[in-house]
């Protein structure tokens, strides 16, 4: 049984080597109150479908813009998590989004909003207080944000590092991946954030179609997202010439994502270890 459809046990373990811990979780109204380690977590957001999840610790993410301006109230912690895109897909993304990318965009973001539901309920489970962000909402229109930025809570994480384009890239698949954040009150260890390994590539800047990357590396995080790309330039694109594209209803790109070597197959660094900042 999965231990992402009924809850019933609580285990630890690697693989199949499963301890069980606690007592059954969902027999009964209420909740269970229980330690919850960060392994633990990371190891059900992975069995219920999670390519990556990471904690960050909400110190350092002080002073950023969210919607509401308190929303970081009461949490210390967020779970960041990725679902990795597929290969298939993102291979034919050449210069423009495809019918495909759109469709399978429009998926993985339902995917990591169920994903964001389940790590909640088992927070809210073991004694904690739990708010999943959706993957995909825009707020404010004339901004272009959320309730708060999954890339900045990422970057936080160590689930990756903020690349030229300003996409999260992490070491394992590069941007290939869509990202969903979960705020918790659990006092969970927090992970690092990792060392930008962008260096002198210039490819994302190169191939985007609305030479809207300024290809300006960063230590950890840029100042604002001006200070990285023309944004408007990239706004007009999605929202102006994609649309005539038919099929393609969303405000995608997905060009800078293809072409990062970092998700390209041949320099995945599958067991190569972030360094840690």
């Amino acid at each position: 049984m999965s231990a992402c459809g009924t809850i019933r046990s609580h285990y630890i373990g690697t693989g199949n080597n499963f301890n069980k811990l606690y007592a059954t979780f969902g027999e009964h109204e209420g909740h269970v109150d229980i330690q919850v380690t960060s392994e633990e977590l990371k190891r059900f957001a992975e069995q219920c479908g999670a390519d990556l999840v990471r904690v960050a610790d909400l110190a350092l993410l002080e002073g950023i813009d969210t919607a509401p301006p308190d929303l970081f109230e009461g949490f210390a912690r967020a779970v960041s998590m990725a679902v990795r895109l597929a290969d298939g897909v993102m291979d034919q993304i050449v210069d423009r989004p495809t019918p495909l990318y759109q469709q399978h965009y429009l998926k993985v973001n339902a995917v990591l909003d169920d994903l964001a539901v389940r790590v909640s309920q088992f927070i809210q489970k073991a004694g904690g207080k739990a708010l999943p962000i959706p993957a995909s909402q825009l707020l404010n229109k004339a901004r272009w944000t959320s309730y708060v930025s999954h890339k900045a809570v990422a970057v936080a994480a160590g689930l990756g590092w903020q690349g030229k384009s300003l996409l999260v890239v992490s070491p394992k698949h590069g941007p290939r991946v869509r990202l969903v954040t979960v705020l918790t009150d659990l006092p969970l260890d927090a992970d690092a954030p990792i060392k930008n390994r962008c260096g002198k590539c210039s490819s994302c800047a190169d191939a985007c179609p609305a030479q809207a990357i300024k290809n300006v590396n960063t230590y950890r995080h840029y100042s604002s997202r001006e200070e990285a790309l023309h944004f408007e330039r990239c706004v007009e694109k999605v929202t102006t010439e994609f649309p005539k594209i038919p099929f393609i209803d969303s405000p995608i790109c997905g060009v800078c994502i293809a072409v990062c070597p970092w998700g390209k197959k041949r320099v995945r660094r599958d067991s190569e270890e972030p360094e840690e900042l």
